[in-house]
């Protein structure tokens, strides 16, 4: 052992033994039952770190669908089931509606996703705002996402129908849409600059999932000093983070307030308005945060989504056969447009199932009370961190017929015209679901439409394909190579 290592190693031991000896441990009355913690680390060691939602789903069988994990010396409490989690998100909206410190330590309260207090309700109110008003489910942006479709085929069919991976690809072109409403602008998929932004965000998503994040919460200074996911995540913020404020320094000095381009001019217009809300919250440090929440949630979950489509076609051709039949009766060679989604019911119902069995965002993003409550019969302090896990609720035997199975029959009647299941919420519910709901809608169905009308999709002769999932807070599938074979 080197003396580096025996010098780190020293350090650890000093800092895990300062935070035991300092440890407050809180013992409410009626928390929520969960299993017994060790010392200092808490339950970390019994959960799965590639797939924490797996452990939970497991613990929910023994202490029911309210229950506690403790990481590190922070308590939380998840939630189980459609009915748990819609009971808290809607029915406990306001009380249910913070996001946890150890988010607002590393994101600084600042922006959209990771935000609470009046800086959460302003950006939330402008956000929605603007993007209604830069396109979002009108036409104007309906047409952004049908020419990056056609652009996303004409890639496609560069390969001539060889193997190829589709990760890049689809990432860039889910994120030319984003970009587009904040920049007005598009980059080409090689884009240097663009892959690497794509790579960081990527690879950030990978890591946020993991248990030393929640470790971070009980010791921030202890894990910036070590390598790993926290220091990872941080370095990849400072460069994203540079990379927009040099955008919108650029966009700042060729402002103007009477003709608004994009969604940062929109912003830079309300830094200039002179009223106190312009110096309270409609900083640079809002800015950088709100457009950094922007481009990684709507990149990185509907590029996801997609991914997955084309795995489970490729793995179920009867489902795609279908989905091209309904394709040629509906639009033939024309281009599809959010208005064949309603004579669409077949389409409608895969997309949804992929976005159900895919399950994106198992975890949800933390939320925290916002004061002391009493939840089901439990009584949970204000700051307290919550979980309300998505996945059991889109795989919730009470709602769905066949949760573990890709069954598009899940969003079907027996007549085969689409039918609504409110369990289905990938988007989350309540306060804090997702802002950009209606945009994510509208690409899926172009993009997965358009890519069906196009290509027959298969793997490679004698490939396996692997539906586990590949680690991370998101659930993206593993990377798999797909042959795209022109339709027309």
């Amino acid at each position: 052992m080197d003396l580096v290592t025996v010098l780190l190693a020293i350090v650890v031991i000093l800092f895990l033994a300062n935070a035991f000896m300092n440890q407050k441990q809180k013992n409410y009355k009626n928390f929520p039952p969960g299993p017994k913690p060790l010392p200092i680390i808490g339950n970390v060691l019994m959960i799965d770190i590639a797939k924490p939602y797996k452990t939970y789903m497991e613990l929910s069988k023994t202490y029911g669908p309210v229950f506690s994990v403790q990481i590190g010396m922070t308590k939380s409490v998840v939630l189980c089931g459609f009915d748990i989690v819609k009971d808290a998100l809607v029915n406990h909206a306001d009380v249910f509606s913070d996001r946890p410190q150890i988010l607002l330590k590393i994101f600084n309260n600042y922006g959209i996703a990771l935000s609470n207090g009046e800086n959460w309700k302003v950006m939330r109110k402008f956000t929605l705002s603007s993007l209604r008003d830069f396109g979002m489910g009108k036409k104007t942006i309906e047409d952004k996402i049908i020419e990056e479709a056609k652009c996303l085929v004409q890639k496609m069919k560069s390969y001539g129908g060889k193997p190829f991976e589709d990760l890049d690809i689809i990432n860039a072109a889910v994120a030319n849409i984003i970009v587009a409403i904040l920049l007005s602008h598009r980059f080409e998929y090689e884009d240097p600059t663009f892959v690497k932004l794509i790579n960081l965000i990527d690879e950030g998503i990978r890591l946020l999932g993991s248990p030393w994040i929640c470790l971070y919460d009980s010791f921030p200074k202890l894990m910036e000093l070590l390598p790993g996911p926290p220091k990872t995540i941080f370095r990849n913020i400072r460069y994203l983070h540079r990379f927009i404020r040099a955008t919108f320094t650029r966009q700042k000095e060729e402002l103007d307030v009477n003709d608004q381009r994009n969604f940062i001019d929109a912003f830079l217009a309300k830094q200039q308005e002179g009223k106190p809300e312009s110096t309270e919250y409609y900083h640079n440090e809002n800015l950088t945060a709100l457009i950094g929440n922007l481009f990684v949630a709507a990149m990185e979950t509907t590029s996801t989504t997609l991914r997955w489509g084309l795995l489970l076609m490729i793995k179920y051709p009867e489902i795609q056969q279908k989905v091209h039949n309904e394709i040629e009766q509906v639009i033939g060679s024309a281009h599809p447009q959010m208005e064949h989604r309603k004579e669409m019911p077949y389409t409608d119902a895969v997309i949804h199932e992929i976005q159900r069995f895919g399950d994106i965002i198992p975890h949800n993003v933390p939320h925290a009370v916002t004061e002391d409550v009493t939840f089901r019969g439990y009584f949970i302090p204000k700051g307290t961190v919550i979980i309300p896990l998505l996945h059991s609720a889109l795989r919730d035997k009470a709602y769905f017929a066949k949760p573990d199975q890709f069954y598009p029959e899940h969003f079907l009647d027996t007549k085969g015209d689409f039918k609504k299941n409110e369990a289905f919420v990938p988007y989350s519910i309540g306060k804090r679901s997702c802002a950009g709901e209606t945009l994510a809608k509208m690409e899926l169905f172009i993009f997965f439409t358009t890519l069906l009308q196009s290509f027959t999709f298969q793997s490679i002769p004698g490939a396996k394909l692997d539906l586990t999932p590949a680690p991370g807070a998101a659930n993206p599938p593993k990377p798999f190579e797909i042959c795209a074979i022109a339709r027309r």
